[in-house]
């Protein structure tokens, strides 16, 4: 679309993206403030920093999303890629399967935390790491379906069916020809899925246990105190992560070789 023909939609845009960027630029300047109060600009630190590594609440607060993100991320790539397998050719049915595989996506987040609360509850299983894992991958594997079934997709059946003709069984095409070329869209569903889960707050927050507090359910609790540098600063390396992470999958979806 020419945005000449709309000259309004320029101003609306700029206007858009300064209301979503500014904010995030003002939090990740005043993680660097070395005044106590958030809001009181005094000369730049590092202090902050230094404090949040030397912190054992954050560092414990961070492997745990490390383990989540990292258990449920796989979980989810795994279920994803044979999902994607599975719906590659048509079959009755696949678009109901497909259909349910998206369906996280849209569904409201506090709808799906409050509901598996409820059956985690209703069958007896201890809220903890156990299930905040199950949580997460269920709701990350749409996050990682989609990077790998659009590499799917994109390649062509003609490498299988020549691996086939050179006598190679399923399991060797799979292994020696499909999984090779597949591999940029499962890294990427599955950095996909890692980043998603580890900036998860309201799935977390229902069902976190004693000693299973992950860093965003960590910073809510803080910010009940007020907001500091240390919570800037704890935001601002979770933003660097996810904006690294999120960069990471699209280039290795990109992946042509």
């Amino acid at each position: 679309m020419n945005l000449r023909r709309f000259p309004v939609m320029r101003e609306i845009s700029i206007a858009v993206l300064v209301f979503l960027y500014v904010p995030v630029i003002v939090l990740t300047v005043y993680s660097f403030n070395a005044n106590r109060t958030a809001t009181v600009w005094t000369h730049a630190s590092f202090d902050w920093y230094l404090r949040i590594l030397a912190n054992p609440s954050i560092r414990a607060a961070t492997w745990n999303s490390i383990v989540l993100a990292g258990t449920s991320a796989t979980a989810a790539t795994l279920i994803a890629l044979l999902a994607a397998l599975a719906t590659r050719r048509a079959f009755p049915g696949r678009d109901t399967t497909e259909t349910l595989l998206r369906l996280p996506l849209i569904l409201p987040e506090i709808v799906v935390a409050v509901a598996t609360l409820l059956l985690f509850v209703s069958l007896g299983v201890s809220l903890g790491l156990g299930a905040m894992i199950a949580a997460h991958t269920a709701f990350c594997i749409p996050f990682a379906y989609l990077p790998i079934r659009a590499r799917l997709d994109g390649m062509s059946g003609s490498y299988e069916e020549a691996a086939q003709d050179l006598y190679a069984d399923r399991f060797r095409t799979f292994r020696r020809v499909t999984m090779p070329l597949l591999w940029p869209g499962v890294m990427a569903g599955f950095t996909l899925a890692f980043v998603t889960s580890l900036d998860d707050f309201l799935t977390s927050f229902f069902l976190s246990g004693p000693g299973t507090t992950t860093l965003p359910v960590y910073i809510f609790s803080a910010i009940r105190a007020g907001i500091t540098p240390e919570i800037n600063a704890i935001s601002t390396v979770m933003l660097v992560i996810s904006i690294l992470l999120v960069s990471l999958s699209f280039f290795l979806g990109q992946l042509r070789r």
